[in-house]
């Protein structure tokens, strides 16, 4: 068969590309792009090496999912004189390694001269890429990778579904990118993409935004689940009628290219990944070339957590690490592990055959639906979006409300019973927040524990949804700038505050414990319990609720709880009276889901189908 363009050879003009560049080609010299000639220019004589994240070829992972011939690199240069390798990396290298017979030399040109080079793989190349010696200015043009489908390729009709709620300035700028590289193209997938927006916050400029293969649907505020619900029924119903969903979230950056990769992908994959999910990286958008997630799962406790370790994607041999990458088969063989929406391709088939998401809002919709398909996932170096990272945007009404109600509903949808070790978590949450005086936040987990236990009934009801995340976000404690921050604190007597004299170090910090003192505190909640003290002074600690500097807290009245990130806090006051009342509330919760935990996890299971069908949402969206 004839070559199929797979991936260009990238470079971008960005905050992350400038940040990172060896995230695009590793150099001794600048590379920079020139306005008047629409041109990059490899700038003066040095080394540049292209073997990196986004422009070494993934080969292992084209094999594994593909039947492949030959892969070739094509290149358009002109300018000096300059010396072509190819590079490969195996399982141990933690460099590329330059192919010994690939020197090829290209002479000085003020033409555009076009190479295509086949490239020497093996059974243990992971991945190719090439290094360019010049000796003088270079410039370049159309480059790219090929490879040789040995099977015909496949249709695929991809709609890209994001949803959004007032991410203007993130949303505009990714249609625009869309626009520009993808749908304005004249190659083969500008016919077969399309793009829907689905507006919960009703803000975005329809007539303006809105054109061919682009539209954008106002809809209700029901959250990312209900958005991407709206989506997944609108590509269902598109003509010509959507294969793939790709659903992306609405706050993040992205590049064209991992869109063009996913779709040629697509195309060329053999009949046992014919159903998979394509699952993009979480890259922080703080430190580019850090990976977080990339899939994640399910522990035996309930909570998630990455698949790999995070790595650094400007290391040559994290590049291969990220490759080979195998689950655990113990892992493997529960059948938890999910893709998160910030990028994730769906196939329409898994959608008819598995359904919608729940109507939960936000949070552990995906997980759920990751679960609930079981499917197998396909990852590659250069599929990816950047993301804030969690912790710079702690929400308590998310992280303890919507988790604590989202995972029990979602468990109890698949026809898992919360787990021992899950409800083990939901203790230490309440006791951690409570050791630590949040009790509103204390309070938000109960709130969403005791939401679960009303059943999928209440679930269903259009509005709820919504309705209870508001409230969570109401409940949760305020937090106000630090200048007002200060003032409260001189207000309670506390004068010797003052922010600026405050930093990272001292908000992080922890001091140990004796022995006696850990048993003293783990009996008494602080001193709010048994031994009730009132305690003295205070402590600077970090919003985070997974935070627990016990050293630092113990004996204290105050806690001034820091938000670093947004520069602003809260000021936290002992008061064993709540923190009675809430144990006393939590365990009466306890006791009624031990009287009715058989029959709340029968119902959620029993109405699943109803919950995530078509039928369902279109009622729920107003669409019917």
């Amino acid at each position: 068969m004839s070559l199929m363009r797979f991936a260009n050879v990238v470079l971008e003009r960005n905050p992350r590309a400038m940040s990172c560049p060896a995230l695009y080609c590793r150099s001794d010299r600048p590379v920079i792009f020139d306005d008047e000639r629409r041109e990059w220019l490899l700038y003066g004589a040095g080394t540049f090496d292209f073997s990196t994240y986004f422009n070494a070829l993934s080969v292992s992972k084209l094999k594994r999912y593909a039947s492949v011939g030959r892969f070739v690199l094509h290149l358009e240069l002109k300018g000096a004189a300059c010396t072509l390798w190819q590079t490969k990396g195996d399982a141990f290298s933690d460099r590329p390694a330059r192919v010994a017979s690939s020197c090829r030399e290209v002479a000085a040109s003020d033409a555009w001269q076009s190479l295509d080079f086949e490239l020497s793989v093996d059974d243990e190349t992971v991945l190719a890429g090439f290094v360019l010696e010049t000796a003088g200015t270079v410039a370049l043009g159309d480059c790219h990778y090929a490879v040789e489908p040995v099977r015909p390729l496949r249709d695929v009709e991809l709609c890209l579904v994001t949803t959004t709620f007032k991410k203007e300035t993130f949303v505009e700028a990714n249609i625009a990118a869309i626009e520009a590289d993808i749908l304005s193209g004249d190659d083969d997938i500008a016919r077969h993409v399309s793009l829907r927006v689905i507006d919960n916050g009703r803000t975005l400029d329809v007539d303006r935004l809105q054109r061919d293969r682009i539209s954008i649907s106002p809809n209700d505020n029901v959250g990312g689940s209900g958005g991407f619900a709206r989506g997944m029924v609108e590509a269902l119903e598109q003509q010509p009628r959507a294969t793939h969903v790709l659903l992306m979230d609405d706050d993040v950056a992205m590049s064209p290219e991992s869109i063009r990769r996913t779709y040629n992908l697509l195309r060329i994959v053999d009949d046992e990944y014919a159903d998979a999910f394509v699952s993009g990286a979480m890259l922080n958008m703080e430190v580019p070339d850090q990976q977080w997630e990339d899939t994640g799962l399910i522990d035996e406790s309930g909570l998630l957590a990455p698949a790999k370790p995070p790595l650094r994607l400007t290391n040559f041999e994290d590049l291969v690490y990220n490759e080979l990458f195998r689950i655990p088969e113990e892992v493997a063989r529960t059948r938890r592990r999910y893709a998160a929406w910030w990028y994730c391709c769906i196939p329409v088939s898994a959608i008819e055959e598995h359904g919608l998401p729940l109507p939960v809002f936000v949070r552990f919709d995906d997980v759920e639906f990751g679960v609930r398909c079981a499917p197998t996932f396909m990852t590659m170096n250069g599929i990816c979006v950047w993301h804030m990272p969690f912790n710079a945007r702690y929400n308590a009404a998310v992280e303890r409300y919507q988790t604590t109600r989202n995972t029990m509903i979602a468990l109890c949808s698949a026809g898992i019973s919360p787990t021992v070790g899950f409800m083990d978590e939901l203790h230490n949450n309440i006791r951690l927040e409570l050791k630590k005086f949040g009790y509103e936040n204390a309070e938000l987990c109960l709130d969403g524990f005791e939401d679960f236990m009303k059943g999928p009934a209440y679930l269903a009801q259009p509005g709820v949804a919504e309705k209870t995340f508001m409230r969570a976000n109401r409940a949760k404690e305020r937090l106000v700038p630090f200048d007002e921050l200060e003032r409260q604190a001189h207000a309670l007597g506390l004068t010797d505050f003052h922010i600026m004299q405050a930093d990272r170090q001292l908000i992080d910090s922890d001091k140990a414990r004796s022995f006696v003192e850990r048993l003293s505190d783990y009996a008494t909640d602080n001193h709010q319990r048994l031994l009730v003290k009132k305690g003295r002074g205070y402590a600077l600690i970090p919003i985070e609720g997974w935070a627990y500097p016990a050293g630092v807290i113990r004996g204290k009245k105050h806690l001034i709880v820091i938000d670093w990130h947004n520069r602003c806090g809260t000021i936290r006051t002992k008061d064993p009276a709540r923190y009675a009342r809430i144990v006393k509330r939590y365990k009466e919760d306890l006791a009624y889901f031990r009287r009715h935990r058989k029959e709340i996890c029968r119902a959620y299971a029993e109405r699943r189908d109803e919950l995530t069908s078509v039928t369902f949402w279109k009622s729920y969206l107003g669409m019917a």
